[in-house]
């Protein structure tokens, strides 16, 4: 019996305040006035009083507006006929297809039973040089891209979604500008990468609460396909957008803040997405990547902060290119092992040699006389940016290992590498 309410005690923004009682945390009611019906969530429960966030916002509602609670949370229909399609933030049509209404699954249900995960064991093929040679993505691993406004943190997620070696991409937009969400429809689409993929898009214009909902029905819907024993990877932009409308609601509703005005659960709330990211022992998998903006690139700003506490290293993305030292990728040693018998060799050995050719650029810079040596360093950084760091360079693992021996061989002679002479008889070009 769904329990129906007409005499509304607050109006703030978004949020109304009910009385009521037996309602449940995050269960879904229907605001009705003369201007429509609206959905609307609730989302905090102070004793009586139910404080429900708006979907459509609180424009036009007034104090007598009909409130119906539908005794469940949020729910996603569920089936292969979403692969391809593009949907707003609450789970409605954008792409102006049919409404899809089967299988409704809760979303922001817990994270699996830790008895029904297994250790992660397989790589994520992207064609990345610097992700799949230096710090290779593993499936169900939780990764969060760092980057600052303006880098290319969206056209990089396109790349990633056009090429990893996955059976479904979840692509979750949060707070997107409209141009960023043509930019990823259209590549899609061009690319014929849409039909294995699902788009769930909220844009700035959208209301905020939508915001909120991106990663736990796109989560949702990735773990109904993890079930189908498929390899899933999900896609999240930007993880700091979602923070700040946990914030403006915290706000809404008169909560004392935390650090830089964040709600206090912010670790609790952005660990309880994150840890979505699973193997399953008898189905597939689930993968995060997610981007985290970071305001005034201050990787202390509480977002990124907590988030390193959460994810098992991270990709620093500068300049346009995935910065070396930065990034991390905690889980790439099991699996390196598993690739090819250079692999790690190739990998410790580049990374060591571009650092010799950061300091090398110093001392060019501040005037000192460059050696032999220093010459060669200076050919080999601009090849190792141009053919490996670089974003456009798409080549399979294997020939990004064996491209990797060959910069070496034109830059320096073997024992200059300081790589063991059995793997320079072995893979050491010839010629």
């Amino acid at each position: 019996m769904h329990k129906t309410y007409q005499q509304i005690e607050q109006i703030a923004g978004n949020v109304i305040v009910v009385r009521a009682d037996g309602i449940g945390y995050r269960e879904l009611a229907q605001v009705t006035s003369e201007h429509g019906t609206s959905l609307a969530q609730v989302i905090r429960l102070e004793g009586e009083r139910v404080y429900l966030q708006v979907f459509a916002g609180g424009r036009g509602i007034m104090t007598d507006a009909q409130v119906r609670f539908l005794g469940h949370p949020m729910e996603i229909p569920f089936s292969d006929a979403l692969l391809g399609r593009i949907f707003t933030g609450s789970g409605q049509p954008r792409d102006r297809g049919p409404v899809i209404s089967e299988n409704e699954t809760p979303i922001g249900g817990p994270s699996v039973n830790p008895a029904k995960r297994i250790i992660p064991r397989n790589m994520v093929r992207t064609g990345i040089p610097m992700i799949d040679v230096f710090n290779t993505l593993v499936e169900s691993q939780k990764l969060p891209i760092f980057s600052v406004a303006g880098e290319p943190y969206n056209p990089l997620l396109a790349r990633i979604a056009l090429q990893a070696e996955v059976d479904v991409i979840i692509l979750g937009g949060m707070g997107l500008k409209h141009d960023d969400y043509l930019y990823f429809r259209d590549i899609l689409e061009e690319k014929g990468a849409l039909t294995r993929s699902v788009m769930f898009v909220h844009t700035a214009a959208d209301p905020t609460v939508e915001c909120l909902m991106v990663p736990d029905i796109s989560l949702a819907v990735a773990e109904q396909f993890a079930l189908q024993n498929k390899r899933v990877l999900v896609l999240l932009t930007d993880m700091t957008n979602f923070a700040d409308a946990m914030k403006e609601i915290a706000i809404t509703m008169e909560q004392i803040p935390s650090n830089r005005g964040y709600p206090g659960d912010l670790y609790s709330q952005l660990a309880s997405r994150y840890e979505k990211a699973v193997d399953f022992d008898t189905a597939g998998s689930i993968t995060i990547l997610a981007v985290t903006s970071m305001p005034g690139d201050d990787v202390t700003h509480p977002v990124p902060d907590n988030t390193g506490y959460i994810t098992e290293g991270q990709f620093y993305l500068r300049n346009g290119r995935i910065e070396p030292f930065g990034s991390l990728s905690r889980l790439k040693q099991l699996v390196n092992d598993k690739t090819r018998a250079d692999h790690r060799t190739i990998m410790n050995s580049m990374i060591q040699l571009y650092a010799s050719y950061r300091e090398t650029l110093e001392k060019q810079a501040m005037g000192f006389r460059m050696s032999a040596w220093d010459q060669k360093l200076l050919k080999y950084g601009v090849r190792f940016e141009r053919e490996m760091m670089d974003l456009t360079v798409n080549i399979p693992l294997e020939k990004a290992l064996d491209l990797g021996w060959q910069i070496l061989a034109d830059c320096f002679d073997p024992a200059e590498t300081g790589i063991p002479s059995k793997m320079t008889d072995q893979y050491w070009p010839k010629g």
